[in-house]
C-alpha cells in the first residue's frame, strides 16, 4: 500500500501529464490547421477574394491568441518553476487581451464583408478593392491593441504588495486586480469601457447585420438560392457565437468561482481548435483549393 499523501501526489502528476498532452495537441492541430488556411489562401487562387482574406488575418490572429497562453501553460504543467517575471506577466496581459479584442472587430469586419455580398452583390467586387480590404484588416489591430494598452496601463499603475500569486494560468486583468493592494477603480473602469467597446458593441452591430442578412435571405426566391446565399456566411456565423459565447460566458460572470479556469481553458484552447474546422469541413471552396494543392498531389501520389 502506498502513502496516501504519495498516492495524491502521483494521481496529480497523471492529471497534469494528460492535461499536457490533451494541450499540446490542441495546440498542434489549432496552429496547423491555421497555418494550413493561411498558405491556401495565399497559393489558391480560388480563395484570393475579400472573404478568404480576412478569413487567413483571422488566422494569423488566432495562431497569435492561443499562442500567448498555450506555451506558458505547458511549461507550468511539467516544471516545478511556475514564476513569470513581471515584465513577462503584462507583456502576456497586453498580447492576449489585444489580440482577443482584435478578433472581436475582425469579427465585425468579416459580417460586414458578408453583408456587403449578399445585399450587394453587383457592386461587392467594385466596392470590397485590395485597398479597402487592407484598411479593414488593419484597422481591427490597432483598435484592439490601443484598447489594450489602456488597460494594461492602468493595471501596470496599481501596487502589488505581495503575495503575487495568480489564481489562473495566465496573466488576465481579473486576477490581477484581485491582487492589487491598491483601488482598483481605474483598471476596472478602463476593463468596462474596453469591454463595451470591443465587445458589445460590435456584437450589437453583428446581430443587427445577420438581422438584415435573413431578411434579404427570406426574399430570395427558391430552396436552393436561398441555401446557398446563407451558405456563405454560416461558417461565419458559427464563429462568432463560439467566440462571442464563450467570451460572454467568461467575462460576464462574477470572477473568482471554482470554474473560471475551467471556462478561460475552453475559451483560450478549445474554441481556437475548432475554428479551423469550422471554415474548412463545410467549405466547399476549401475543399477544391485543398484538392488542387500541391500537397494534396503529393500526398496522393505517395499513398498510390
Amino acid at each position: 500500500m502506498l502513502p496516501k499523501g504519495r498516492s495524491q501526489a502521483e494521481s496529480g502528476k497523471d492529471q497534469r501529464i494528460l492535461l499536457f498532452v490533451f494541450i499540446l495537441l490542441a495546440y498542434m492541430i489549432c496552429t496547423t490547421g491555421n497555418v494550413t488556411i493561411i498558405i491556401l489562401v495565399k497559393t489558391e487562387p480560388l480563395l484570393q477574394t475579400p472573404m478568404y482574406f480576412f478569413i487567413s488575418t483571422f488566422a494569423v490572429l488566432e495562431i497569435l491568441f492561443v499562442t500567448v497562453t498555450a506555451p506558458n501553460l505547458l511549461h507550468n504543467l511539467i516544471s516545478e518553476n511556475k514564476k513569470i517575471s513581471v515584465l513577462g506577466c503584462f507583456t502576456q496581459l497586453f498580447v492576449f487581451n489585444g489580440s482577443g479584442m482584435t478578433e472581436c472587430y475582425l469579427l465585425l469586419v468579416m459580417t460586414f464583408d458578408r453583408h456587403l455580398a449578399i445585399s450587394k452583390p453587383l457592386h461587392y467586387s467594385a466596392i470590397m478593392r485590395k485597398e479597402l480590404c487592407t484598411v479593414l484588416a488593419v484597422a481591427p489591430w490597432i483598435g484592439g491593441f490601443a484598447l489594450s494598452s489602456m488597460t494594461t496601463g492602468y493595471t501596470a499603475q496599481m501596487k502589488f504588495c505581495g503575495p503575487n500569486q495568480i489564481n489562473h494560468f495566465f496573466c488576465d486583468l481579473a486576477p490581477l486586480q484581485n491582487l492589487a493592494c491598491s483601488d482598483p477603480f481605474m483598471s476596472k473602469l478602463a476593463t468596462i469601457l474596453a469591454t463595451t467597446l470591443s465587445g458589445i458593441f460590435p456584437v450589437f452591430i453583428i446581430i443587427t447585420f445577420y438581422i438584415h442578412i435573413l431578411v434579404i435571405i427570406s426574399k430570395v426566391k427558391g430552396a436552393d438560392s436561398k441555401q446557398k446565399a446563407f451558405s456563405t456566411c454560416s461558417s461565419h456565423l458559427i464563429v462568432s457565437s463560439l467566440f462571442y459565447g464563450a467570451a460572454l460566458i467568461v467575462y460576464m460572470r462574477p470572477s473568482g468561482g471554482q470554474n473560471d479556469t475551467f471556462l478561460a481553458l475552453i475559451y483560450t484552447i478549445l474554441i481556437p481548435l475548432l475554428n479551423p474546422f469550422v471554415y474548412t469541413l463545410r467549405n466547399q471552396d476549401v475543399h477544391s483549393a485543398i484538392k488542387k494543392s500541391t500537397i494534396w498531389k503529393e500526398l496522393k501520389n505517395y499513398k498510390s
